[in-house]
């Protein structure tokens, strides 16, 4: 049985004004604007990718005046591939909102329907068994192509685990980690007799590629049990970096050093300090 909204939305009015402002303005500009006109749904591609780029990065920083604009361009441009087909007569925007309120309302039986789920992980294994119902031939269909990898070996596992597909336990994930890494160092960590442990060898490039993938899909799959997301851990790091970094970069010039002739122990002086900032 559907259930209904407890909390009334007092400002609907107003967001439905805004939503049809947003669509007449579209229409204004692909009639009037030389770049609107040109453009395509694969011209427009390319910059979706960045804004939603964008998007994420200012919800790291906890930026929400730049969420809220970065919000803004990716409606306008959901709104505009949607002009852009209906001038084809392929779909509308009317088509695009109706079709993805009819997969969510199936999608959610258990607030639409009669099936019960009470936590997050019901929920989403229903949802991966309904997509099967409905004609995709595997449970990793959804995931993109062309997601970054670490990104996709996230969705992977998300995706597998919907289905029962899954370690029970952290420690049997943890155990899994460091049987990866035991793999990696034999193969191509260099003791001190031989060079490369066990081999004298040059390293397999394509071996050591396999092997490190391996090790990093399985510190993924520990990250999801810890409720950690691999992708902001890592992002956060990067930052870290950049930013202290950039200290070694302005602090070492005002003391008239150039990047490029310090030694590694000048540089680290100037590192060490910028992890107090």
């Amino acid at each position: 049985m559907k259930k209904t909204l407890s909390t009334p939305d007092l400002k609907r009015d107003e967001k439905l004004k805004a939503f049809d402002r947003l669509l007449t303005v579209m229409n204004e500009l692909r009639e009037n604007c030389p770049w609107d006109k040109k453009q395509t749904m694969e011209t427009l591609r390319h910059l979706t990718i960045e804004e939603t780029y964008e998007l994420s990065d200012s919800i790291l920083e906890g930026n929400l005046t730049e969420v809220k604009k970065e919000l803004g361009d990716l409606m306008l441009h959901n709104v505009f591939y949607a002009r852009i087909a209906e001038e084809k007569n392929i779909f509308s925007m009317a088509d695009v909102l109706n079709s993805i309120c009819d997969k969510l309302i199936e999608r959610h039986p258990h607030v639409y329907g009669d099936v019960v789920a009470n936590d997050e992980e019901t929920v989403k294994a229903n949802w991966e068994k309904i997509k099967l119902k409905t004609g995709n031939k595997s449970v990793l269909e959804g995931v993109p192509k062309s997601l970054p990898a670490l990104v996709k070996a996230i969705r992977i596992q998300d995706k597998a685990r919907g289905v029962g597909f899954d370690w029970e336990k952290k420690e049997q994930v943890w155990q899994k980690v460091e049987e990866e890494m035991n793999e990696f160092k034999k193969e191509f960590l260099p003791d001190r007799q031989s060079g490369y442990a066990g081999s004298n060898k040059a390293i397999d490039n394509e071996k050591a590629l396999a092997e490190f993938g391996d090790l990093l899909f399985s510190l993924v799959n520990y990250a999801r049990f810890i409720d950690i997301d691999p992708e902001e851990a890592l992002e956060r790091t990067n930052k870290k970096f950049i930013k202290r970094f950039q200290y070694l970069e302005t602090e070492s010039a005002k003391d008239g050093k150039k990047m490029g002739e310090m030694s590694l122990a000048e540089m680290d002086e100037y590192w060490e300090r910028a992890k107090n900032i």
